[in-house]
């Protein structure tokens, strides 16, 4: 492997434990749609396996900090979908076509970077070499392909994830899009490595929008365990 991706594996603990197969977490934060919108309390619990790859997060957001929208994000068999209902009744969202299949691999390419790398380490992905502090992983299943550039400081600490392989949900249309998750710190507190923070940012041409801030939460990140209904 690329000597940052080497010094990003030793620093997760990755070297000498066998590869992880799944993991469950909670991610609290804030969440916007669109720019000039107040920020909104978001709560998500989610699910990542690695055989079959599968990205299951369920999530709520408080529209205004009064009224609960429930939404799914997911990337199951191959197909990636993204659906919401305000109070659980009323659609506001229902996103499913090539372009979320990408957007939600790709996403769970960056889960596994964030909180299990090992998951990385299958045939599915290959690993390049890019400088002294960064280097590329394309992974693919079913009939998708995605791409994302990985950045590390001299320690092996992930600083920022960025790929082009997502797209923003416009008015009337999907626009591919650079989107990035820059990490705000690490903590080595816990049994293995965890954000402290971080944020997922759309990277428009004028200007940089991100649209969620939020940290996991320590206790409630568990890894090798089945899924939960």
């Amino acid at each position: 492997l690329p000597e940052p991706a080497q010094r990003y594996l030793r620093f997760m603990g990755v070297l000498g434990r066998q590869r992880d197969w799944s993991f469950r977490a909670r991610f609290k934060g804030r969440f916007r749609m669109r720019t000039g919108q107040p920020w909104m309390p978001f709560d998500a619990w989610q699910y990542n396996t690695s055989d079959p790859v599968t990205r299951v997060i369920d999530m709520r957001v408080d529209v205004a900090g009064i009224v609960p929208m429930f939404g799914t994000d997911s990337y199951v068999a191959g197909r990636g979908r993204m659906h919401g209902k305000v109070l659980g009744l009323v659609t506001v969202v229902d996103g499913k076509c090539r372009e979320f299949d990408l957007g939600e691999l790709v996403t769970y390419v960056d889960d596994a970077a964030l909180l299990a790398p090992s998951m990385l380490l299958t045939p599915r992905a290959e690993w390049h070499a890019v400088d002294d502090e960064s280097f590329d992983v394309t992974f693919a299943d079913h009939d998708n392909s995605v791409s994302a550039r990985l950045f590390v400081d001299s320690a092996g600490r992930l600083t920022d994830f960025r790929t082009t392989d997502r797209w923003y949900a416009e008015e009337r249309s999907l626009v591919r899009t650079p989107w990035s998750t820059p990490i705000g710190g690490w903590t080595t507190d816990a049994a293995r490595p965890l954000p402290t923070g971080g944020a997922a940012v759309w990277q428009f041409p004028d200007r940089d929008f991100p649209y969620v801030r939020g940290t996991f939460v320590p206790s409630s990140v568990e890894f090798n365990v089945p899924h939960s209904p």
